[in-house]
């Protein structure tokens, strides 16, 4: 992809996520004007903090393909719209704009395709299952052949534990649902003393 619209975000968004965006500064708005009149992706790249702001913003290289689900208006009247997460993409060349807009080449990595969860990881399954319950009501109505595939569990295992966002980052990284299984099975011990 030659030219695609990066938008530097605070968090780590993965495929298949949903993510809720305050629309204020003029460029934010200008990336949003633009996906909303050519119906396109935007590049959601998670940006370090201290880097958000200004034209040092240096985003992570790994980021995810996101689309723009729904506008609304919030409380304070401030825009806001929701994303949702697709493929992964690595950029390989960035430029940006005088008005501080970021567009990139990059590769486009395809989808991971559905695959079983190993008998290994299914004390993971059984976690993911009690966060959907206690944090994550729109995925209640998930059904029984997505907690059977690796690659949606691990996703939303990595959404949902309490990791940082370079935790995060290196789990969006991975090449594969076993690859960030394994990542967040080492990092049990640590959640049972929180």
């Amino acid at each position: 992809m030659d030219d695609l619209l990066l938008f530097p975000l605070t968090v780590v968004l993965f495929p298949g996520a949903e993510v809720h965006l305050r629309i204020f500064e003029p460029r934010d708005l200008q990336r949003v004007r633009e996906c909303s009149e050519n119906n396109c992706h935007f590049g959601a790249s998670w940006t370090p903090p201290g880097n958000e702001l200004g034209s040092t913003a240096e985003p992570m290289a790994v980021g995810t393909l996101a689309r723009i689900d729904d506008f609304y208006s919030c409380s304070d009247g401030v825009l806001g719209i929701r994303v949702e997460g697709g493929q992964r993409f690595r950029i390989l060349q960035s430029r940006q704009n005088q008005m501080g807009l970021v567009r990139v080449t990059a590769e486009i990595w395809p989808p991971e395709t559905v695959q079983p969860v190993p008998a290994e990881y299914a004390l993971l399954v059984t976690i993911l299952e009690r966060l959907v319950e206690q944090f994550a009501p729109s995925w209640q109505d998930a059904g029984r052949a997505h907690y059977d595939d690796a690659v949606w569990v691990s996703y939303r295992l990595a959404e949902l534990l309490p990791l940082d966002e370079v935790e995060r980052q290196v789990l969006l990284e991975a090449m594969s649902a076993a690859d960030r299984l394994n990542e967040m099975l080492a990092l049990l011990p640590r959640f049972q003393h929180e």
